[in-house]
């Protein structure tokens, strides 16, 4: 027989957040699952990044049943993350519902208030003038409060965006595209002189001006880099399931070989 403490869960007629929050403490409690009862927010943070990948991939593949189901499993980490501080007396889900809406209304005085933007660029900037008078302009650089957590590729853009927001940017991309070759020529002259210790470094510079022009084409670097990914990957296969169908072994061939596989494969 179900635990009357756990009635709220089982109460399919109030709104769906509550009865999720619901299931959450449920689900928390002493008599509740082991696993969800073990996680701390530490054990969550591996869940949280994957789930949110699999949000974006669901809106790679324009999937809409998959893109709300991924989006519920989103939902699910801050509940959980909520739930673990409510049970520890330090903030609860309102909380954090409560502190993202005051600042909404608070950053977007053009939309709630008097103030009016002309376009996005306008916004962007008002967004970064509120945030620093919020923390009490203690702010020592334009790119104070990008992650140092995000992912590379991710992290570079914020920081090129916050660099040109104060100006520090090329106005076109053709000083770009020629950036990208000098930094390909270093990566060259290190690679011919063997010097092993700089490579890596001016890879990173190759890479960071790549990130820097598909930003100034208004390409986003993640997005372009997962088609790229995902294309090889689906030409690759097929190159297996060809060779497979012809007998050969792929390791026992040569690069030339292979190639031939791979340019049948694109041309079919």
């Amino acid at each position: 027989m179900p635990n009357p403490a756990h009635a709220a869960a089982l109460d399919n007629s109030q709104p769906p957040i509550q009865q999720l929050c619901a299931i959450m403490a449920a689900l928390r409690a002493p008599d509740g699952c082991p696993w969800d009862h073990e996680q701390t927010h530490e054990s969550l943070r591996a869940g949280l990044i994957e789930e949110a990948y699999e949000v974006v991939e669901a809106i790679n593949q324009k999937d809409d049943a998959n893109l709300c189901e991924e989006l519920g499993d989103l939902l699910l980490q801050p509940i959980f993350h909520a739930q673990i501080a409510t049970e520890e007396g330090r903030f609860t889900f309102d909380d954090v519902a409560r502190s993202i809406v005051e600042k909404l209304l608070r950053r977007h005085p053009h939309v709630f208030g008097e103030d009016r933007c002309a376009d996005s660029s306008e916004v962007l900037k008002k967004w970064d003038d509120i945030k620093r008078v919020e923390k009490g302009d203690k702010a020592t650089s334009a790119l104070d409060g990008v992650s140092g957590g995000l992912p590379a590729l991710m992290r570079a853009e914020k920081v090129q965006k916050k660099a040109a927001r104060v100006g520090f940017d090329w106005s076109e991309a053709a000083p770009v595209v020629a950036k990208i070759r000098e930094e390909l020529a270093e990566v060259e002259a290190e690679v011919a002189q063997g010097a092993t210790a700089k490579i890596e470094e001016e890879i990173g510079d190759l890479l960071f001006s790549v990130v820097n022009l598909a930003r100034k084409l208004k390409v986003d670097g993640e997005t372009a880099l997962q088609s790229a990914t995902d294309k090889f990957s689906m030409r690759f296969r097929k190159v297996e399931a060809l060779a497979r169908e012809r007998g050969i072994a792929m390791d026992k061939l040569s690069l030339a070989e292979l190639d031939t596989l791979w340019d049948e494969v694109k041309r079919g």
